[in-house]
């Protein structure tokens, strides 16, 4: 609360956008767009829910976040998903790809506010008056941190799916990410239509 009122934004007039998996060897570049009320924020800090950067919070406590989204009115608190294709990823970059994905997420949502705020140093195309980046904005702007929450609980989700279809490369646990199991399955069963060609070590390898 306190960063929205330091840099003058209201937060019913913003929007926070974040991604998830950047990194990972396999999986789309998942993104999230979150637009909160204040009612919304203030009964989301009376229930004391930890909300911060996904990466420092345990699964428990995402899907407690969740489960509290979830249970809010739709006119309190909304939120959309946007993808970018692992072909996406290997035809555009990786900047490119969650730069789109973001985009998506953004216009998905289907609601116009005055500012769009980004986590990160970097502004994708999106129609609107102010979009703003905001380095180490998923620890700092809430709507950002819950963007990076739902993010993240979706594309982990979605591994972990992928996963009873190749179940060779640990992606339940890994979710997509280059772990020794993952590394290994690899160089032993090649590649599938999730795996990113243009990341190391697999474009180093000849399965192109």
């Amino acid at each position: 609360m306190a960063w929205y009122e330091e840099n003058n934004i209201s937060i019913e007039n913003s929007i926070g956008i974040d991604e998830v998996g950047r990194g990972p060897l396999a999986g789309p570049v998942v993104t999230a767009a979150v637009w909160i009320s204040d009612i919304a924020a203030l009964k989301l800090e009376q229930d004391k829910l930890a909300v911060r950067d996904s990466k420092k919070m345990s699964a428990n406590q995402r899907a407690k976040v969740i489960e509290w989204i979830d249970n809010q009115h739709y006119d309190l608190i909304r939120y959309s998903i946007g993808h970018a294709t692992v072909e996406e990823i290997d035809e555009l970059n990786i900047l490119k790809a969650a730069l789109l994905a973001m985009k998506r997420a953004h216009d998905s949502l289907g609601i116009q506010k005055e500012y769009v705020l980004i986590d990160g140093n970097k502004i994708p195309d999106i129609d609107a008056p102010h979009v703003i980046p905001i380095i180490g904005g998923d620890n700092k702007v809430l709507s950002i941190s819950l963007a990076s929450i739902i993010a993240k609980e979706y594309r982990d989700a979605l591994m972990k799916k992928l996963s009873l279809e190749y179940p060779y490369y640990g992606w339940a646990t890994n979710v997509g990410y280059g772990s020794q199991k993952h590394i290994e399955a690899i160089l032993q069963y090649g590649i599938t239509p999730y795996h990113r060609k243009t990341f190391a070590p697999i474009k180093d390898l000849s399965f192109n």
